[in-house]
């Protein structure tokens, strides 16, 4: 079964754009698994824009569904994850001014960074996910951190899924032959949407994990949350 994960940033920067605590993003997060969601996605920025370190507290005691962290592994994020101990961490390269995740880690030149990052949350009892493009030689060097997932970068998909599809996801297929080949499990996202879910959920056998959010959250201003929820996973059927 692959699992939607949803990413709650944008329903914080909605709150955060008037101040107070509306919308509520707490309330959103058990609304989303009361709705069917499979799991919870925060990316926590040191600015705050949207989700806030103390919001990544308050979820956790309050979701009983997976809860996925994001970020770039600063000594602050690390404390933080430390902490609150959530069931998986992903690790992203964003520099803290970036406004959303654009590339993947180049693994060769954070080879031995990464393998202590890892190491550290390993011992902290969190499964952990590199954020990594389709290039061969990365994914295999990402089994070198002994991680457990690499959690494939689609926006080169989804940005080209309307010109040739079959040409778009071709890369991810070859990735993932390579993920499996070396040991890791796979999870994907960035870009992915009620457009171009469905077909690369057929074409990735063993696809454990999407994490999704601004195409999600966009869809129920027309739909509301949880249609919009129903039918984000019955694209994953």
């Amino acid at each position: 079964m692959t699992r939607l994960s949803v990413n709650i940033n944008k329903i914080a920067t909605l709150r955060n754009a008037r101040g107070g605590n509306i919308p509520n993003v707490l309330k959103v997060a058990v609304d989303c698994q009361k709705f069917g969601a499979q799991g919870i996605t925060v990316h926590p920025r040191p600015d705050e824009r949207h989700i806030r370190y103390q919001d990544v507290i308050d979820i956790k005691p309050v979701i009983t569904s997976e809860f996925n962290i994001e970020g770039y592994p600063s000594s602050k994020f690390m404390d933080l994850v430390k902490e609150v101990k959530p069931d998986q961490v992903t690790l992203v390269p964003d520099p803290p001014e970036a406004l959303t995740s654009s590339e993947g880690w180049d693994i060769i030149k954070n080879l031995s960074f990464l393998k202590e990052v890892v190491n550290d949350l390993k011992q902290a009892g969190i499964r952990t996910s590199l954020f990594l493009d389709t290039d061969p030689e990365n994914i295999r060097n990402a089994a070198k951190t002994e991680t457990d997932r690499i959690e494939l970068y689609t926006e080169p998909y989804a940005g080209n899924y309307s010109i040739n599809r079959e040409k778009a996801i071709e890369p991810f297929v070859k990735a993932a032959e390579i993920a499996y080949d070396e040991g890791l499990q796979l999870n994907a996202g960035h870009d992915l949407s009620l457009v171009n879910l469905k077909y690369f959920y057929d074409n990735i056998p063993g696809l454990l994990e999407v994490s999704i959010g601004h195409a999600l959250i966009s869809d129920a201003l027309y739909f509301g949350l949880e249609k919009t929820i129903q039918l984000y996973l019955n694209q994953l059927k």
